[in-house]
């Protein structure tokens, strides 16, 4: 092979190898920019939404905020209002596209100040694909009735004042919390509200969609389904474990049919939590730990279409300076390939509350809270990658 052609191949290899691109979607400004999540419509859009206000549940001017970024495009939209309840916060949005062309919102509204007072709604549209926000065509409240969750976290209760007994007798402010978990635990309206989203929706079927719910309340995760696109839903049972905290599930389906649920630990040891479903997420088997550590923050993941998995995640134990992708190519059973969008040294900036999802060019699309401690405020980041950047070389 001659030099001229040997450089030339070397050149064009250069040129398609594989990416990273990020992005803010908009400057970063003095407001709480939170909890984002990203969808592509079927033109090659992107739209994305996240929370915006001057704090989370405790602050009533907190609004759901859209962009999109056409296709080709170098920019992200000026921000629009995707959803307002008036005088209440809004908060945790997720997008979902479904296989009939239909985009649904889903957020809470809080009507407390308090995450156990929160009530779920969604709504959806089939006129989504010009400028500015949305037109919506339908609003709902999703009333949720966990199945079997008294009876389960009573005996998760007993099993940790049983397992726990020398460590309670020594923290009156733990077996507090509990005994305060046992009088709420028969009222239903508090069984029965406070279910929040965090994560996107996946399909199970043609048309059965399975929604990742969470409690602050009972510190424990929920998956909520419709088959008749969203005119009812039902519930399973509680993803449950006496260590309590995992909340905030990201679903993923294996070819077989087990559906995977990754958590955010809010407890110990700090390790992502995991469990599977047999019976398409009505039932659970026991919560375990990843290897991978977690501050404490949530996580997501996404089944790509050559059936490989990526997960998003601050692979810390104590803070979410730290901003991962891992690569799984047997379906969650290992991940062997990793690669870091941010790697800030501890307080000097942070990226958190990822929603991921693969394009139709293939490429992996991910946003997230941002924040660093050059400039005060915050801002929703976009990062696209392929998926062998994943196992790249700097």
């Amino acid at each position: 092979m001659s030099i001229p052609l040997l450089s030339a191949i070397i050149a064009v290899s250069a040129l398609s190898a594989p990416a990273m691109e990020s992005e803010h979607i908009f400057p970063i400004n003095e407001k709480h920019n939170h909890g984002s999540s990203i969808i592509e419509t079927p033109k090659g859009d992107l739209i994305a939404c996240w929370f915006h206000g001057s704090g989370e549940r405790q602050s009533d001017d907190v609004l759901i905020q859209g962009a999109r970024k056409r296709k080709g495009a170098d920019h992200w939209s000026a921000p629009f209002i995707m959803a307002d309840t008036p005088d209440l916060p809004d908060c945790n949005p997720v997008l979902f596209l479904d296989p009939r062309g239909t985009l649904w919102l889903f957020w809470i509204a809080v009507q407390d100040n308090e995450w156990g007072g929160s009530l779920l709604k969604y709504r959806t549209s089939t006129d989504y694909q010009g400028d500015g926000a949305p037109k919506w065509g339908w609003q709902d409240v999703i009333h949720t009735r966990p199945k079997n969750l008294e009876p389960k976290m009573t005996a998760t209760l007993d099993q940790i004042e049983e397992e726990y007994a020398p460590l309670l007798q020594g923290n009156p402010r733990i077996q507090g919390m509990i005994d305060g978990l046992r009088k709420t635990l028969p009222i239903k309206i508090h069984r029965r509200i406070g279910w929040m989203t965090r994560i996107h929706p996946i399909m199970t079927s043609e048309n059965r969609m399975m929604l990742g719910l969470y409690s602050d309340v009972w510190n424990t995760s929920l998956a909520a389904f419709t088959e008749d696109w969203g005119k009812t839903w039902t519930t399973g049972e509680p993803i449950i474990t006496p260590q309590l905290g995992n909340i905030q599930p990201a679903f993923a389906q294996r070819k077989k049919g087990d559906i995977v649920a990754y958590m955010r630990d809010n407890g110990m040891p700090k390790q992502i939590r995991q469990a599977i479903s047999t019976d398409g997420g009505v039932t659970w088997g026991p919560v375990t730990t990843m290897d991978i550590p977690n501050p404490g923050s949530s996580v997501d993941v996404v089944v790509l279409e050559n059936g490989h998995w990526v997960l998003l995640c601050n692979d810390t134990k104590r803070g979410r300076h730290l901003v991962t992708a891992y690569l799984s190519t047997d379906e969650g059973a290992t991940w062997p390939a990793s690669r870091a969008l941010e790697a800030f040294e501890p307080d000097a900036g942070s990226g958190s509350y990822f929603s991921v999802m693969q394009s139709a060019d293939g490429r992996i699309h991910t946003t997230y809270s941002y924040k660093n401690k050059e400039t005060p405020g915050s801002t929703i980041k976009h990062v696209a990658f392929e998926e062998s950047w994943i196992g790249g070389a700097e």
